[in-house]
């Protein structure tokens, strides 16, 4: 695994190209524990907009009290997600993520109630966090080689009826295909009356592109649902 020291673009896209090439989950974790330290600087360069486009959709519907609401923050990652929405008054967040070294510097963030390891899609959200929490979001693993579709409809059982589920996808070549699936299953669970879609954001300037197909930047697309009270 290359070092990033430097921090430019094209080191950046370098890292995260060589990610392509991991085909299991051990593999994806071994890379997702090596690139913790550099994770925020190398986001930062390649202006990854989501969770900030993520904080302000949640922000922009939940009239709740936000001090008190439970928010999981599922790959969660190094903390990106919970340190938006505390710009914005929340405060109890629960972590979970595949990475042990990237949940080390969400801790050291002190934004985190609670923070447990655990390999999304292989691995059940657990049982106890059934119906728990206001708000629950994720941030990028949605996505071709990530974690599966399936997952969205263990989000939506840990929520609170009345509460907010949020989802972020990319809207580029090689995930359109992920993108679609994942949109037949947001349909299809709105159809078995497990919530309702309250909107769908297409953003254009998502990331910058770092496939040898694409330039500029790739666009992606916020999700925000509401479970129904049943």
């Amino acid at each position: 695994m290359m070092s990033v020291s430097t921090n430019t673009f094209e080191n950046v896209k370098a890292v995260i190209l060589s990610a392509h090439k991991s085909s299991t989950s051990r593999d994806k974790v071994n890379f997702y524990n090596s690139w913790a330290e550099n994770y925020d600087q190398d986001v930062g360069v390649l202006d990854y907009r989501a969770p900030s486009l993520a904080a302000n959709s949640i922000c922009s519907h939940f009239s709740g009290d936000r001090e008190a609401a439970a928010v999981l923050d599922v790959a969660c990652g190094t903390g990106l997600v919970a340190k938006q929405m505390k710009r914005f008054g929340f405060g109890h967040f629960v972590g979970i993520d595949g990475s042990e070294a990237m949940l080390e510097l969400a801790r050291d963030s002190g934004l985190y109630r609670e923070l447990k390891q655990s390999m999304l899609g292989e691995e059940t959200l657990p049982v106890q966090w059934a119906d728990s929490f206001d708000v629950v979001v994720i941030v990028g693993a949605l996505s071709v080689g990530q974690v599966p579709v399936a997952v969205v409809r263990e989000l939506c059982k840990s929520t609170k009826p009345g509460g907010y589920v949020c989802m972020t996808t990319r809207s580029n070549r090689d995930n359109l295909e992920y993108k679609a699936a994942l949109e037949r299953e947001l349909k299809q669970m709105e159809e078995e009356g497990l919530w309702r879609c309250v909107e769908v954001t297409e953003v254009e300037d998502w990331e910058r592109a770092v496939s040898e197909q694409e330039d500029g930047y790739i666009s992606g697309a916020v999700y925000l649902y509401k479970k129904l009270q049943l």
